[in-house]
């Protein structure tokens, strides 16, 4: 496997995983537990130091939003587009698109979309998309035309996962009819990995950020993390200039929507995972009439405000958290003690450790903060297959050696050995700072949040409410609100639920299958962050017939154990 080969796979795996709590916060971050090459981890939302939450929504601002920003009583439906394209889209719905082999075997090309819907005169964006072809499902198999089912197009989350690497990371991973019928394409998003991407800070810079204290002790300490969170955004501001008011998830939407027709295809085909469920149902709600065979997987709610959003995934981490606990204290290898309540404890006292005297790592130049402890153990909670990973590291840190959980923190940022970060945390912050207006007015709302966010999480829940604090001094105002998004005339949507899912909680799968109108509920009872892959036989099975042959499964349909 060539070099370039071993970092999309990482990239695809752990690296997207990790995008920042809600994707924002500690998440929104990349691949699935369940259709990610073995060893890899979920993506999605992810938590993230001193971030906001990715898993709430757009609004106030790009066109189809209604409504301004407030309490429940002012949610309002995401309101479909015009069937019709306007003439002065027209030109970018008449592209011709030129693909190219590349990528080991792949397909690679660009096309172009207006960096302003609403202004196209304003200059253009080049965003960039890969396909794997569809393939015979076996020896003498043949797939004839009229059989062939379009194009099936991934995201893995974040906001900030790249499909094009998911794809690549992926693709061969699937199903052989589905497969058979479509091609796999993978759209990075506009400001996402090779599709006009942001960028903030330097490798050095970034490991400081990651490494800022998250629980404040101190005026002194929150000075410095609003320091950092002040940092973060202006780099962002200097680096990536008038993009960042053009990075929605409503217009991410729309940008699927021109590759669609670019594509031939009458309707989108759709599978995405935690943040890509966002963006998903946002295309539903824009286009129904387009809309074909979707599939959201770890579901966000869009109906829920950034502070609401943010406190509810502490609490998805917490119950990830018990679930690794309970298994934990059955293992002779747990450094955690015996018993549920022993290991809480343990993991605060290891806490308070770290983050009175920063561990040394195998890296001598860094250390392990208290922050990079805490990112290490919520990146573990993406996956049970990383639970062994996670004790190893918990023993080694209580022997004074951080560097598993330094390693396991690198890993949900997408730290490469040279010391450089891709893009992925910057494209999150950038999305959901856009998306939703921010949680808190400054560092005095976050302190008299945290009561409430340790009601909700004990373990996370002081971390998660500091998370939040990036995105009050971003530079650009916000364009989104909270909404439902209701898709009326859709065709059937599977949304899928895991019971124990610790970036998008159960709960955010119920609220998007109730608002859409043709939602159908699909859950899968067990842990880690979304389900479809997993090769669980009853939930892969449900979701490969829809995408074949159009029947979802019968709505509140439950696999796994």
């Amino acid at each position: 496997m060539s070099s370039r080969a071993r970092a999309r796979e990482r990239r695809t795996g752990i690296a997207v995983a990790v995008a920042l709590v809600t994707a924002a916060g500690l998440v929104a971050g990349g691949c699935s537990a369940g259709d990610a090459p073995s060893g890899a981890v979920p993506s999605g939302a992810v938590p993230s130091a001193a971030a906001p939450s990715a898993a709430v929504s757009p609004g106030a601002g790009p066109a189809g939003l209604a409504g301004p920003a407030g309490g429940a009583s002012a949610v309002t439906p995401l309101e479909p587009l015009p069937a019709a394209v306007p003439p002065a889209l027209a030109p970018y719905y008449a592209q011709q698109l030129g693909w190219t082999p590349c990528d080991d075997g792949y397909e690679c090309t660009t096309f172009r979309v207006p960096l302003d819907y609403d202004r196209p005169a304003d200059g253009d964006l080049t965003l960039a998309a890969v396909r794997a072809p569809a393939v015979p499902a076996g020896a003498g198999d043949t797939v004839a035309p009229g059989e062939r089912l379009g194009s099936l197009l991934l995201n893995p989350g974040g906001p900030g996962g790249s499909a094009v690497e998911y794809v690549e990371g992926v693709a061969r991973t699937y199903d052989a009819g589905v497969r058979a019928r479509y091609d796999l394409v993978g759209l990075d998003p506009r400001g996402v990995g090779r599709s006009a991407p942001v960028t903030c800070l330097s490798g050095e810079r970034m490991d400081a950020y990651t490494a800022a204290d998250i629980t404040p002790d101190d005026q002194s300490e929150v000075d410095a993390l609003v320091a950092a969170a002040k940092e973060f955004a202006e780099g962002c501001r200097q680096r990536s200039g008038d993009r960042l008011g053009h990075l929605s998830t409503v217009e991410a939407a729309r940008d699927l929507d021109v590759l669609r027709a670019l594509l031939g295809d009458e309707r989108l085909h759709y599978v995405g995972k935690s943040y890509g469920t966002f963006l998903g149902a946002t295309y539903a709600g824009l286009f129904p009439g387009r809309t074909g065979r979707m599939v959201l997987d770890g579901a966000m709610d869009p109906s829920l405000d950034s502070l609401a959003g943010n406190r509810t995934q502490a609490g998805g981490f917490e119950t990830a958290w018990t679930a690794f606990a309970r298994d934990c204290a059955e293992r002779e290898d747990c450094p955690l003690g015996r018993t549920e309540q022993q290991a809480g404890e343990q993991l605060a006292a290891l806490f308070a450790a770290v983050d009175a005297h920063p561990l040394t790592t195998d890296d001598g130049a860094r250390r392990l903060s208290e922050a990079q402890a805490t990112t290490g153990v919520i990146q573990a909670m993406y996956a049970d297959f990383l639970w062994p990973r996670l004790r190893t590291a918990l023993a080694d840190a209580e022997a004074g050696d951080g560097t598993g959980l330094l390693k396991l923190s690198d890993a949900y940022y997408g730290r490469e050995a040279d010391g450089s970060y891709p893009n992925l945390m910057f494209a999150n912050m950038a999305v959901n700072c856009l998306d939703l207006p921010a949680p808190f007015a400054g560092p005095d709302d976050a302190a008299r949040a945290v009561p409430d966010f340790e009601r909700t999480s004990p373990r996370f829940g002081r971390d998660m409410a500091w998370m939040a604090l990036t995105c009050t001094y971003w530079p650009v105002r916000p364009t989104g609100t909270p909404h439902t998004v209701r898709a009326a005339g859709a065709a059937p949507i599977v949304v899928v639920g895991t019971t124990r899912d610790p970036a998008t909680p159960y709960a955010w799968a119920q609220a998007l299958a109730g608002q859409l109108e043709s939602g159908r509920l699909l859950t899968y009872d067990g842990d880690g962050h979304t389900a479809y892959g997993r090769h669980d036989s009853c939930l892969d099975g449900a979701v490969n017939r829809f995408l074949l042959g159009g029947e979802p499964p019968e709505n509140g349909k439950t696999c796994g154990r």
